[in-house]
């Protein structure tokens, strides 16, 4: 008796392979289309954390003026912390980043982005690699918190804080021979709820002295205040911690109740 197998094994065993066939490819396409649907919510929840953090914890700016030469200078790119100052308030010596309180800046408004380009920069700010609204922003170091009492200037030039001298020149940039903390005198009481900014080039800041004409007669209030500047990141070379000075600060003793107004 012949041992081959009937003439129709062969096709039956193609039909199965085509419908085997047939099986795989779905199962694939769904695989695509869940291996795309994770991409997706990594994506947007990568999106979200990240905007997230630059609203509540940390934003990056960049330097667009020499007024705090040499602790950061142009171009200098910071990270803010906005999240530690809400909880344990600003301390004397901080270098801190705030909105214009009004009439500190005097360059225009930048021109609008058209709305492809405010996407991508948006999008772009939400991964700290963009931060457009630098040019809106001031950077300066806090002098004076709400009830300090700060006069310039003593006998050796120094500016006083509560009846007491702090020395600046740790990280003061003055021209050469100039040992006086400021050249224009002054005398104020914080108000509550604003601080007392200077910059560290005190040549070439337009801080609080120069708007005392302003609404806010110079001070700044908490409200406009983003958050303390603790890091500078770029470039590489200038990578490092931004240095609150607490040492010169460390014997002003707190304002006397109801010296603030």
């Amino acid at each position: 008796m012949s041992s081959e197998p009937p003439a129709s094994a062969a096709p039956m065993s193609r039909r199965s392979r085509r419908d085997e066939d047939r099986e795989e490819r779905p199962g694939r396409s769904r695989g695509w289309i869940v291996f795309l649907r994770d991409v997706v919510v990594i994506i947007v929840i990568a999106v979200v954390v990240s905007f997230l953090v630059k609203t509540f914890v940390v934003r990056s700016f960049f330097i667009p003026s020499a007024s705090m030469e040499d602790t950061l200078v142009i171009d200098d790119r910071i990270l803010v912390d906005e999240l530690t100052p809400r909880w344990n308030d600003y301390t004397r010596g901080e270098v801190v980043v705030f909105k214009d309180p009004g009439g500190w800046l005097d360059t225009p408004p930048a021109a609008p982005m058209t709305p492809p380009a405010a996407a991508v920069d948006w999008l772009l700010s939400l991964v700290g690699l963009s931060a457009s609204d630098s040019d809106d922003h001031l950077v300066k170091r806090i002098i004076g918190l709400p009830g300090d009492h700060v006069v310039c200037c003593n006998a050796l030039g120094q500016i006083t804080v509560n009846d007491v001298p702090i020395d600046e020149l740790d990280y003061l940039k003055l021209p050469d021979g100039d040992t006086e903390a400021s050249n224009d005198p002054f005398d104020v009481t914080v108000p509550d709820d604003a601080l007392w900014v200077m910059g560290d080039n005190r040549d070439r800041s337009k801080d609080s002295r120069y708007n005392t004409d302003q609404p806010g007669n110079g001070f700044v209030p908490l409200e406009n205040v983003v958050g303390r500047a603790f890091l500078r990141t770029w470039p590489l070379d200038r990578f490092g911690a931004i240095d609150a000075h607490p040492e010169v600060f460390a014997g002003v003793p707190d304002p006397e109740p109801g010296e603030s107004r």
